[in-house]
Formats: structure tokens, sequence, C-alpha cells
């Protein structure tokens, strides 16, 4: 799964994408589209119940779970156009799975801001309307689609000729999809193979000064957003600072924690906003200890016993017989795996059972 980083020129996303995958991949400079190739990192996912299951299990090491940030150029008002090399940038968004809006919440004269003042709701809705005019585009052509097919009697067509023709007119209204008002599960898949950018769940990252990140409260620009944020769905909200972050990565993990403690703060947003993406993606992470190693597997959730026994070995699937299961707050609380048996929160599930975040979980499987 992949979380494009998006945004306007010289919003902070490549720097962003050097402190989240800690590299120095993605080239940050004060200048439009100074990235044209999108950068693809793998980035841990913060999860401190990994420690306590090693301290607990005496494991020999931890493996997080990880998921993939793809850095994106930034695109400019006329994209859908071709404007900026729209055209590309826009296919390099319709490829990832979620989007993570960086929007400017700093001041800085020294940093050119590419529409000449700070104004993140601006920034957001040049880029969602770039977003809605490529998806129209879309629309239209599958709606030419749909309708020769509708004529050969594919019923399957009809239906998604009927949610076009009401989709268009919604998003000519400036209007993005993930707005549009769907009734039924038939109708939301439907529109998930529409594969419209407007549609993709979003997070607005608010990159702001490292003046500010100890008290984002009082900041004007944060606070708009989450006004504008508020009146979305699928879609959420994080206070980063991408500079202090990337500052961070020169220091070693004592130093950076003091360096934080001094300003105020424990993180500079950073841990939440991958956290946050994680969740976006409709991902959750099941764990297992052992002697050799404490891990954390991701699934999607909804999935069943018997689909997360075959994340680990895809035989596993069908050998399924049981997982013994018991939930991580509930073996913190009892503090052994032996002491949460005897308080009867060790349970035994079968083939229907649902995972859960945070499930510690034993497989039994005949192989």
């Amino acid at each position: 799964m992949q979380a494009g980083i998006i945004g306007l020129p010289n919003v902070g996303k490549s720097t962003l994408f050097n402190a989240l995958t800690r590299s120095r991949k993605a080239e940050a400079a004060n200048y439009p589209f100074c990235t044209i190739e999108p950068n693809v990192g793998v980035v841990i996912v913060p999860d401190a119940r990994l420690a306590w299951l090693q301290t607990l299990s005496k494991s020999e090491k931890i493996i997080p779970a990880a998921i993939e940030f793809v850095d994106i150029a930034g695109l400019v008002a006329g994209a859908s156009k071709g404007e900026g090399l729209g055209n590309k940038f826009l296919s390099n968004i319709r490829e990832v799975d979620a989007v993570v809006h960086v929007v400017r919440c700093f001041e800085d004269d020294d940093i050119i801001h590419n529409m000449g003042k700070v104004d993140p709701v601006r920034d957001i809705q040049v880029i969602e309307t770039e977003l809605i005019l490529a998806d129209i585009q879309s629309c239209e052509k599958q709606l030419d689609n749909n309708l020769r097919k509708a004529k050969g009697q594919d019923k399957d067509a009809v239906a998604n000729a009927e949610l076009l023709n009401r989709l268009i007119p919604f998003l000519n209204e400036g209007k993005p999809a993930n707005l549009f008002p769907i009734s039924g599960e038939d109708e939301k898949n439907r529109l998930n193979r529409f594969y419209l950018l407007s549609d993709k769940p979003v997070i607005y990252a608010c990159n702001v000064a490292e003046t500010d990140i100890a008290n984002t409260a009082d900041n004007k620009f944060v606070a708009a957003v989450r006004d504008y944020v508020s009146q979305h769905r699928n879609s959420g909200m994080a206070v980063i600072c991408s500079k202090l972050e990337e500052e961070l990565g020169e220091m070693s993990p004592e130093e950076a924690k003091d360096f934080l403690k001094e300003m105020g703060v424990e993180d500079s947003g950073v841990s939440s906003l991958i956290n946050a993406t994680y969740e976006l993606l409709g991902l959750a992470s099941y764990l297992t200890e052992g002697p050799k190693e404490v891990r954390a597997w991701t699934f999607h959730k909804g999935m069943k016993a018997p689909q997360c026994a075959a994340i680990i070995h895809t035989d596993f699937e069908k050998g399924f017989i049981k997982a013994e299961v018991v939930a991580f707050k509930d073996l913190v609380a009892a503090g052994s795996v032996q002491k949460a048996r005897e308080a009867g929160k060790y349970r035994i599930e079968g083939k229907d059972y649902l995972m859960q975040d945070g499930d510690v979980v034993v497989f039994r499987v005949n192989t």
C-alpha cells in the first residue's frame, strides 16, 4: 500500500519525505519542480507495543510494520490541462492508495511561495480543483464507454452510466468525489472502480515552523485547515514540522529526545502522521511474539483469522485450525500470557473471527 505526498511547490513535501524515510532521496530546493520523478521510500510504522512484547518474551529482535510513501512533484493551477507537467504528476497520484496533502502553515520571506502568500485553504482548493477537473475528464470518457456497452444490454454498464450521470454534475459544481452521496455497498464499489483522484482518502499535513510546533493551537493557518477538513469525509489532519524532523534525523535517538524536550514537545508530528496514514489506508497490525522475534503483521481491516494467517504463509489459510488470541491491552493488564489465560482473556477463535488491531496471536494450522 502506498501513500502519495502531494502539494503545491515549496510547501515542504520533499523535506517531509526525507524526514519520513530518514534518507536524502528527495532533493529539497527553494524552486518549483525540483522533484520530477516520484521518489519511493519504505517507512516504519511506530508501535510502542513491540518493545513491551520484546521485554516480555526476551526476543532477539523486533520487526515493525511498514508502508510506502511516494514523493510526488508539486502540482500547480492548470495541471489538469498539462501545466507544470501536470498530466504526468496526476498519473502518479492515480497510482497511490491514499494521499498526504502537505500544506504550508508558516510564513518565511526566504522561501518562495508559488502563489505569492501563505493561504493553506486556497492552496488545498487549487489542488482539489485540478483533481476534480481531471476526474471530470475521466468520468466523461468512462460514461461514453459504458453508454456504448449499455446498448448491448450490459446491466453492469447501465448501472455505471446511471451513477456517472449523477456524479458528473456533482463534480462540475466543484465538489470532490469524496463528498458525493452514495447509497449502499454496490454504489460504493462502483465509485471505487472509477479510480477518481478526488475520492482518494486524504490527510492534510499542516507543515508549521519550528517555533510553532509546541503550541499549534495559536497557528491561524492550522485553525483554518482544521475548519476546512471538518467539512470533508474520508479525510484527516495532522500537524508536522518537516524541517525539525529532518534535523532530528541527524541526531542520535538520545540527542533527538533531549532536543524535543527542550522545545516542549515529545514528537515533531511525523510519528502521528505515519500512524494516521496507516489507518487511513485501512490497515492494522496483529502481533506475534517469541524468542527469535516480535513482529507486527499488516492486514486490511475486515480480514478474518484464516486470511491473516496466510500473511505469514499462504499455506496457513488452507490449513487453518484456530487462532489463540489475547488483546494487547489485556496482556499488559495481566502481565504475562499465563496470567491472561487465568483471567479468561486468552481466547480460542475460529475461521469467522475478524482480526483486531493489537491482537497478540498464535495460529494453529495443519501443515
